[in-house]
């Protein structure tokens, strides 16, 4: 069998109005690669090596990764269905940051997945695999969400539909719309993001979740864009969360003051986003956030569009 890599871009988790049921791809529009990549190849006994600029940030011993996590499952897997495997060598660029709100864990979940999938023939179909990404997903999180592993494993703007097929709805999408990211370089658990919160939510709120989603969704299909943009505030997370976010209310002034059209946080943090009607006024946002979000050397800020592909395959 020959060598193989999977890229797996990064995701904006929650795009603001959806909190655990939307989820979109990025990618930067100067090429740069903004997602974790795993190499496979044959090998005498399973091993598992990792690099790249944040592969310092995990653990060093290879069994608590969560890409070993996911060869052990993908086999486990394998054997209830009949098929057989082999022992393989992998190796996980690290390539983005964790605990940064741009799906880390989730891209290094989807890339073992996908070279896993492609190197044994594709014994499972695209709803298999998201159900089992989300599953070693929610060991990570506390909880099981696709709203990081599906806009990573599929591109595009993702609907989770929470049955079991399909899992996910693909979304129209603006291509008309830059994203302004920019992560600070600070560090948030996603569980701890997940304990700020309330656990209960009063009517009112519940009522404006549910009518943005749907006024959003419906505008999207529409190509009213304008009213889907002004859909995009977040109700639950952000009135919590932004507390763990220094800075966060003069990046988004300053944003809105430039003419984006939005402005939230990606996932849990600290990675914020900024939807902007062209690439000028989100290049004039992604270098405000370089000045004045960023906290360290371990920040960076891109401009992005959302990618109509997500997970990619290339033969080494």
């Amino acid at each position: 069998m020959k060598a193989l890599k999977a890229y797996a871009p990064a995701s904006i988790g929650n795009v603001s109005l959806g909190f655990d049921v939307l989820g979109a791809a990025l990618a930067p529009v100067d090429g740069t690669k903004l997602g974790d990549e795993v190499e496979i190849k044959a090998a005498e006994v399973f091993s598992l090596n990792v690099t790249g600029p944040f592969a310092h940030k995990l653990p060093g011993d290879a069994d608590s990764n969560i890409v070993t996590k996911c060869y052990h499952y993908f086999c486990e897997q394998m054997e209830k269905a009949g098929n057989p495997t082999k022992s393989v060598a992998l190796t996980l660029y690290k390539n983005l940051p964790i605990g940064s709100g741009l799906g880390s864990s989730a891209s290094s979940i989807v890339a073992a997945f996908v070279a896993l999938n492609a190197y044994f023939d594709y014994p499972f179909d695209k709803d298999t695999l998201l159900t089992l990404m989300g599953e070693l997903e929610g060991q990570i999180s506390g909880s099981v969400h696709y709203d990081n592993v599906a806009p990573c494993y599929l591109g595009g703007m993702t609907l989770m539909t929470g049955a079991q097929s399909p899992v996910t709805l693909s979304l129209p999408l603006n291509d008309q719309w830059y994203y302004a990211i920019c992560y600070s370089g600070i560090s948030v658990s996603t569980a701890a993001a997940r304990d700020i919160l309330p656990k209960h939510l009063d009517m009112a709120t519940a009522l404006t979740f549910g009518r943005q989603l749907g006024v959003f969704v419906h505008a999207l299909h529409a190509g009213d864009f304008a009213l889907a943009a002004s859909v995009m505030k977040d109700v639950i997370a952000e009135p919590y969360r932004k507390s763990l976010l220094p800075g966060f209310d003069d990046a988004r002034a300053f944003s809105e003051s430039v003419g984006a059209l939005a402005f939230g946080i990606s996932g849990s943090g600290p990675t914020v986003f900024a939807v902007c009607p062209s690439k000028a006024q989100a290049e004039k946002v992604a270098a405000y956030l370089t000045e004045n979000y960023i906290q360290n050397e371990d920040g960076f800020s891109h401009v992005c569009q959302i990618p109509q592909q997500g997970t990619t395959v290339s033969q080494q």
